[in-house]
Formats: structure tokens, C-alpha cells, sequence
């Protein structure tokens, strides 16, 4: 099994974990915005938590594919700066973390956009092999 499959073991635990805690722990400590702020957090790590599984999966069949390596990498630095900043926020009060927030953002699109090239090369590649088994049957 491929680490990206085992990180998103990990980060599957996690994000249902905090999402319980943020359900049945956090509303009595903090207000109700600072909550949503939390459930901000979790919704965008369970999303990258399945683009990371998706990930893993399609590396299985080549692993060492670069873009696929880039594309996790940058979903899971997403997944800790910005879900991790907006878990800080709620929790400390800290309105500067906000300013890192952005920069998770910006991870997860530029993880979007490696998967997108990545599937683009990987489906070229896949036309071919198919021409080349016509050719030669």
C-alpha cells in the first residue's frame, strides 16, 4: 500500500475526530461563529481527505508519477495550514492565524491544478496504449 493511501488513513481519523469534537465539544466553549469556523475546517479537510484517497489511489497503478506525488503533497499542506489555522483560530481566539489561512487555500488550488495535468498526461498516455494494443492485435 502507497504512503498517500496511509496519510489518508490518518487524516480520515482525524477529520472525523475533530468534526466530534467540534459537534459535542466545542459548543458550550466557544460562540457560534467561532463553531462555524470549525466546521469550516473540517468540511475542506474531508474534501481533501478524499482528494488525497483519489490521489492514492489512481498512483497505484504508477507511482513514482510526479504531478500525483505534488498534487498530495499540496492537498495535504492545504489540509494542515488552512484547516489547521482555522482549528487554532476557533480554539485560541488568534484572529492573526487568519492570515495564514489563504496560504492553505492557495495549496489546495495549486494541488487541483497538478491532479488536473496529471489526469490530462495520464489520459493521453492511456489513448495511446490502447492504439498501440489495436496496432499490434
Amino acid at each position: 500500500m502507497n504512503l498517500v493511501l496511509r496519510v489518508t488513513a490518518v487524516n480520515g481519523f482525524l477529520v472525523v475526530l475533530l468534526g466530534a469534537f467540534g459537534a459535542h465539544g466545542l459548543e458550550n466553549m466557544v460562540g457560534p461563529e467561532r463553531l462555524e469556523t470549525w466546521n469550516t475546517g473540517v468540511q475542506y479537510h474531508m474534501f481533501h481527505t478524499l482528494a488525497l484517497f483519489g490521489v492514492g489511489l489512481l498512483s497505484l497503478n504508477d507511482p513514482g508519477k510526479a504531478l500525483l506525488v505534488r498534487s498530495a503533497k499540496l492537498f495535504l499542506a492545504g489540509i494542515v495550514i488552512f484547516s489547521g489555522s482555522l482549528y487554532l483560530f476557533t480554539i485560541s481566539g488568534v484572529s492573526t492565524l487568519g492570515m495564514i489561512t489563504p496560504i492553505g487555500g492557495v495549496a489546495f488550488l495549486a494541488g487541483w491544478i497538478c491532479l488536473f495535468i496529471a489526469l490530462l498526461n495520464c489520459g493521453e498516455a492511456g489513448i495511446q496504449e490502447i492504439k498501440d494494443k489495436k496496432e499490434d492485435g
